[in-house]
Formats: structure tokens, C-alpha cells, sequence
């Protein structure tokens, strides 16, 4: 399966895709992901940084299978959510202000990840070691890298769970390597990367690695 991409590269962060470009590369995530079964019912959002400050993300309450434009938001970035915005929305907000090279913040509800995060929130996170897939995480040399996943417990209040993740990734110790994403418990995978494409690497890469750590309790 193809990965989503923007027609504008994001790498280099100077030039981000016009909106127009963010909004289809969004479609096109909603699509992928409702194949492979991590959007059920109408779970889900994705988000795409475009330019002239603008986030192209999903309007909450609709099918990411089969969105179509209107059912993605022109929201400025730092300004208060738009009518219509899912209240998660303020999550990647929060993500594109903490880390201004972030193109693309991806979430989804892995049966795995959903699991797995109930099972580890007293721990506050997921330790994956020794799997190869690691390597498909940005920055990642080597299967012998300890990847901390962090867990947040599942909550309503999200202006304090956006605090929480935002606190979590600035004070992270120096030597502890953090993946590009974080689970809440009974609920959830967010990933995220320098453009749709490395987003979308992210997630499918975290998806696995939680499967075969699921499978390995079993």
C-alpha cells in the first residue's frame, strides 16, 4: 500500500504544502487507515500542517474512510478550535506549537495500542526493545534501542491531557529515547512525523511493534 504524501515536501520545514495539498494528503490517511480497520465507526483524526498557518485537519463526527474536502477544517494554527472540530483537535494543536517542525500528527484506535495501554498505564509506558521495525522509527540505528512509548490515561478533560503530554516530551530525560507517538489507554495511537509520508511510517511502524508485543504476553 502506498503511503500518503504531500506534493510539497515539509522536510526542509521552511515551505509547507498549501492547504488544498494538506487537506487531500489528510483524505488520503483517512482512507489508509480505515483499510487496514484502526478508524472504526468514526474514530480517528488526522491533521496535516499546511502554510500561511493553517492545519488541515478532520471535522469531527465523520467517516475517515470516505471523507471528501468539506469534511476537513481550515483551522489556524494557535487560535481557539473551530465549530465542528473534534475536541482532540486541540492535541494536535498543541503538537504543532511544542515542536514547529512537525508536518503531520496522525491518531487512530489500534486494537493494540488500546489494549496495551490499559495493561501499561500504571507504568506510564510501552518499552520496545529488540524488534527490528524499530529501525523505521526516525533516528533509530539499531533493534537494541530501548524506545520509550509513553501512556496517558484515557480522560474527557483534554486541555489537561494536551498539558500532560506537553510536560511529558519537554522533561524527558537526555538519555531516555522517546518514539514519535504516545498511547491513551483503552483508546488510541498518536504518531506523528516531518510530513504525511514520515507520519504515516511512524504509525504503521508503532501498529506492528504493539502487535508483536501483544502477541509475545500471549
Amino acid at each position: 500500500m502506498s503511503q500518503p504524501s504531500t506534493a510539497t515536501s515539509a522536510t526542509a520545514h521552511s515551505v509547507w504544502p498549501d492547504w488544498n495539498t494538506a487537506a487531500q494528503a489528510v483524505i488520503e490517511t483517512g482512507r489508509q487507515a480505515a483499510q487496514r480497520g484502526w478508524v472504526p465507526a468514526t474514530a480517528g483524526n488526522f491533521s496535516v500542517r499546511a502554510a500561511d498557518g493553517l492545519v488541515a485537519i478532520t471535522r469531527s463526527g465523520v467517516d475517515k474512510g470516505a471523507m471528501v474536502l468539506t469534511d476537513i477544517l481550515r483551522q489556524p494554527a494557535g487560535q481557539a478550535l473551530l465549530p465542528g472540530s473534534s475536541a482532540e483537535a486541540e492535541l494536535h494543536l498543541r503538537l504543532y506549537a511544542d515542536h514547529p517542525t512537525l508536518g503531520a500528527v496522525f491518531h487512530t484506535h489500534n486494537l493494540a495500542a488500546s489494549v496495551l495501554g490499559r495493561l501499561h498505564v500504571a507504568h506510564g509506558r510501552i518499552v520496545l526493545e529488540g524488534w527490528e521495525l524499530q529501525k523505521a522509527l526516525q533516528g533509530i540505528r539499531t533493534h537494541e534501542t530501548r524506545v520509550h512509548l509513553p501512556v496517558f490515561a484515557n480522560t474527557q478533560d483534554i486541555a489537561a491531557l494536551a498539558n500532560e503530554v506537553s510536560a511529558h516530551f519537554a522533561l524527558a530525560p537526555a538519555d531516555t529515547v522517546l518514539a514519535p507517538g504516545y498511547v491513551i489507554a483503552g483508546h488510541g495511537l498518536y504518531a506523528w512525523g516531518s510530513d504525511a509520508r514520515q507520519a504515516w511510517r511512524h504509525l504503521e511502524a508503532l501498529d506492528v511493534l504493539l502487535a508483536q508485543v501483544l502477541a509475545l504476553r500471549a
